[in-house]
């Protein structure tokens, strides 16, 4: 078991992109959309608004919630309070993507073994708990929109070493998910192992591809680091890849080639500058010259994976208020 086991990662053999754990199974999309008393009232998207007359196609607004976390090896306690990280006091989002880096330290037996599945359980038992607070009351809970449930649904959990990404859907919108599946690609030890790289999950809602890419990429602030994490950038792009589908719905095979794509997790990118200096230019709010060394703008001047955007804030008082508490 233990060598096939690590054959397999060094031959980078995929997993299977049906491999994921979910409170649905992965083909039973199609059933659902069947079922009696799914059916929701608000309008939806079908072949002939989209393609025929598109004029008149209706476009649905649902909020994502996307959110990353590097817990350092750290399992969580029971009644661990994830409401923060959730941002569940705010308005409630209709679909949360949580990715995780380091669930299990990054040992040999860890990188070489096979993947901790209690570690990626408890993580979920905490997000299932905290997620479905938010519903008002057991009546509403029961009732929901078409008798469907409104608590929220796991539709893809998957970990990889000490990647773990899991997504969250309300209970109404699960009948229209179609097509989950997961890729798993490592950059890590021998540029195969997943102490670093990428699990990425895609998903069609209606009729809009997703794909989100959760990473872990190189570490250190040498110049030859921060070449690494665009290599890895690289390997991530061109490695992965899911099923086509039938021949009656093509589906994208590659990251760049869905609708919506988002990265997250812990990129590692950071300030080319020296520590000292780069705490005197945000004690003089010199933003520019900051954002002029961010290695990872300077990543996309490169044109490496220039037609992905990757959104953040720069909130560099904050960080160095973190690091003086230290």
């Amino acid at each position: 078991m233990w060598p096939r086991l690590v054959a397999n990662k060094i031959l980078r053999k995929s997993v299977g992109s049906n491999n994921f754990v979910a409170d649905f199974p992965p083909d039973a999309d199609e059933q659902l959309l069947e079922a009696p008393g799914l059916v929701d009232e608000r309008p939806s998207f079908d072949s002939k608004s989209l393609f025929v007359n598109q004029h008149s196609a209706t476009n649905l607004n649902y909020k994502v919630l996307v959110s990353t976390w590097n817990v350092g090896g750290i399992v969580p306690e029971d009644g661990f309070d994830m409401e923060d990280f959730l941002e569940t006091h705010k308005t409630p989002c209709d679909i949360y993507v949580l990715g995780f880096q380091e669930v299990v330290p990054l040992r040999a037996s860890n990188v070489l073994g096979s993947d901790n599945n209690k570690v990626s359980a408890k993580w979920n038992s905490l997000i299932r708990e905290t997620l479905n607070k938010s519903v008002a009351t057991s009546d509403d809970r029961d009732k929901g929109i078409n008798g469907v449930s409104q608590d929220f649904k796991c539709i893809i959990s998957k970990q990889m070493v000490g990647i773990l990404i899991t997504v969250w859907v309300r209970g109404d919108l699960r009948p229209y998910i179609r097509h989950p599946s997961v890729c798993c690609v490592g950059c890590g030890v021998m540029g195969c192992l997943g102490n670093k790289g990428s699990v990425s999950v895609r998903f069609r809602l209606y009729e809009t591809s997703f794909c989100f890419v959760c990473c872990h990429l190189a570490s250190g602030g040498r110049d030859r680091d921060g070449r690494q994490r665009n290599s890895d950038v690289i390997e991530i792009l061109s490695r992965s890849s899911f099923p086509r589908g039938t021949y009656l719905e093509d589906l994208p095979k590659k990251i760049l080639d869905h609708d919506r794509v988002i990265f997250l997790g812990d990129l590692n990118y950071r300030i080319s500058l020296p520590e000292e200096k780069t705490r005197l230019l945000v004690e003089r709010k010199e933003w520019k010259t900051l954002l002029e060394n961010d290695q990872r703008l300077a990543r996309r001047k490169c044109h490496i994976c220039s037609n992905v955007q990757i959104h953040s804030k720069f909130r560099f008082i904050l960080w160095m208020h973190c690091i003086q508490k230290r």
